[in-house]
């Protein structure tokens, strides 16, 4: 996979179609006709988005202290100060819907990751 291009979030609560949209190409508005939906996105639908893009995941979810336990590729799930939200994470770069581009995490209480598989377009 070649490196993302980042994409805000177009509402607060889109982070979970931006993410999608990062890691698959296409447009955040594709992500949100396909899903029927505008606002959170679920696991549900996140898995359902990477597999009808053909995107290889491991679907267990594992939980993460810094970003020396990450993949290369990742989609996070972070228990901010504000509420839950979906990040990537691509070779040692956070591409945050919200936050921007970052070295590091956001401020997170939890944070979990499911691997993207290297073999994608």
């Amino acid at each position: 996979m070649q490196k993302p291009i980042y994409i805000k979030e177009p509402t607060p609560l889109q982070c979970g179609q931006a993410v999608l949209a990062m890691l698959t190409g296409v447009g955040v508005e594709e992500i949100i006709k396909l899903l029927g939906n505008t606002r959170e996105t679920t696991l549900k639908e996140m898995f359902y988005t990477l597999d009808f893009y053909n995107v290889s995941y491991i679907k267990e979810r594992k939980e993460v202290k810094d970003k020396t336990g990450l993949p290369k590729i990742a989609i996070l799930s972070l228990e901010t100060p504000r509420c839950w939200h979906w990040s990537l994470y691509f070779d040692g770069i956070f591409y945050d819907p919200e936050h921007g581009i970052m070295n590091d995490f956001p401020e997170s209480f939890r944070k979990y990751y499911w691997e993207i598989k290297e073999n994608i377009c």
